[in-house]
């Protein structure tokens, strides 16, 4: 499986040098196993094809796009230790229900996960909250920012084409951003979608920027969205 080939028509290696391999993944494909045998994972194909690796961070089952992989773990762990400073550029599209009027904006919140659920909740930033001082030990900030791209009309329902552009990488965020301003991700019944018009989660990775932990340069890739998103 080489730089721009696919496997299975659905993983495609958008990068590989001697530390890094970066991928694109579809969406209904696991990034990790979680634990039960013979899972077929964005880990295992890769894994297949290259040998011993180690997942630097992670997407959503139905989450499709950018995924990085390192080919050894002094290199892992210098990423992972270190992925918030090193992370220049973190970009998605996704397909929300209804239509949205502005053209951009922030939304800024706590993030809560209730761990029997696995559920993510946002709640309100107080007037005197910071993102330093959460109200409670188990919140966290976070902040997405939104960009309208156009919109879309499927069947008789409406839709708005969205870039976003995270400042904090929490988990479920931009899903549970999206529930919270009233305009689920499309297909993303756990966090108020009605419809299903694509037959997945409208939501894709498209840009990933950050610094190599060893030549120090930084590397943007790319991964467009599938063109369901944008008919």
């Amino acid at each position: 499986m080489a730089k721009g080939r696919k496997r299975n028509d659905d993983l495609e290696i958008v990068y590989e040098d001697q530390w890094l391999i970066i991928v694109n993944k579809p969406s209904g494909l696991l990034s990790m196993s979680t634990g039960k045998q013979g899972e077929d994972t964005a880990y295992a194909r890769v894994f297949d094809y290259a040998g011993k690796i180690f997942i630097v961070h992670r997407l959503d089952r139905d989450t499709s796009g950018l995924l990085v992989f390192a080919k050894d773990e002094e290199t892992k762990i210098s990423l992972q230790s270190n992925w918030e400073e090193a992370v220049q550029e973190r970009g998605y599209v996704a397909l929300l229900e209804g239509k949205i009027e502005d053209e951009e904006g922030w939304i800024e919140s706590w993030l809560y996960e209730c761990k029997k659920s696995l559920k993510v909740y946002c709640y309100e930033l107080g007037p005197k909250d910071t993102p330093e001082k959460p109200p409670r030990k188990d919140w966290q900030f976070a902040a997405t920012h939104c960009k309208r791209l156009s919109y879309k009309a499927i069947g008789d329902k409406e839709y708005t084409l969205v870039q976003f552009q995270l400042e904090t990488g929490r988990k479920n965020q931009i899903r549970t951003h999206c529930q919270w301003i009233g305009h689920p991700v499309a297909g993303d019944r756990k966090y108020g979608a009605e419809s299903n018009p694509i037959g997945r989660l409208a939501l894709h990775a498209e840009v990933l920027s950050f610094i190599h932990p060893w030549t120090g340069k930084t590397m943007r890739f790319t991964a467009k969205a599938p063109k369901a998103f944008r008919l």
